[in-house]
């Protein structure tokens, strides 16, 4: 983990909802250079809304949201853009370009000129892909991959923005076990190098094993925030998830063991 002075991410006194409904309330937290942060709560959370309001899809309604130590508001989106990435879940399946010129989009923050790739745009364009493994599938569509394959396509498109943050939501929503894993790996890998890595995900057992910290949400509340082992507990995950479970420790990593029922009813 490497970190400066100044946090990459401070979110101070943030509130957010729609009409009478309040999703956010009061949410404060900092991130550091090259830390790997999750959000993790159930759905209904507040994690989505957490993420659209730092990349600032969404307008807060109070409080204040920095990056880099710049307050968004002040900023274009295009400036926003050039510090903050957001790689979504999936893409649409009917999405028509080749691989390459996807993950190029991730330079349209930069364009200048009506010539919009350079030999920096290239290189970076070329880097990412490599780095990634999807050299391979440059001439491919999207829609003839597969959800891992598109899932490391997303990452690409996200990396060649060169972000200060990157904002990551669900990753591994639609992948099997080998590239939930591996996704998570790159993801760390890129903290490690220096890149900021907030993601929204409800795979516990995972973050606990590769997140710095765990950012704990309930009902648009931080219920705790901090290292995986002082956050994830049984009575913290029974209080917010609703579900008892068991919380065991192998090699140094906590694992999550649900042991009680969700109280599904087959008469509803």
């Amino acid at each position: 983990m490497q970190c400066d002075d100044r946090p990459v991410l401070r979110v101070s006194n943030v509130g957010f909802g729609y009409k009478d409904e309040r999703t956010l309330v009061d949410i404060s937290f900092e991130i550091g250079r090259g830390e790997f942060v999750a959000l993790m709560g159930p759905n209904g959370s507040g994690k989505t809304t957490m993420m659209r309001c730092i990349n600032r899809i969404m307008s807060v309604d109070s409080g204040r949201i920095e990056i880099d130590g710049q307050d968004i508001s002040a900023l274009t989106m295009q400036e926003i853009s050039r510090m903050c990435t957001t790689v979504p879940a999936d893409t649409a399946l009917d999405f028509s370009l080749s691989v390459r010129d996807y993950v190029s989009l991730g330079r349209s923050p930069y364009i200048k000129t009506i010539w919009w790739e350079d030999e920096e745009d290239e290189r970076l364009i070329g880097d990412a892909m490599w780095d990634l493994g999807v050299a391979a599938y440059a001439n491919r569509r999207l829609q003839e991959l597969s959800s891992g394959e598109r899932a490391r396509v997303l990452l690409a498109k996200g990396i060649v923005q060169t972000p200060k943050l990157l904002l990551v939501d669900e990753p591994s929503a639609h992948l099997d076990i080998k590239y939930k894993v591996q996704i998570m790996e790159i993801l760390r890998d890129l903290s490690r190098k220096g890149l900021t890595v907030l993601i929204a995900s409800h795979d516990i057992n995972l973050l606990t094993r590769f997140c710095d910290r765990i950012l704990l949400l309930s009902k648009g509340r931080i219920v705790d925030y901090g290292l995986p082992g002082d956050v994830v507990s049984e009575s913290s995950i029974e209080e917010v998830f609703g579900i008892k479970v068991k919380v065991v420790e192998e090699g140094g990593t906590i694992y999550v063991l649900p042991t009680g029922s969700a109280g599904y009813d087959p008469g509803v």
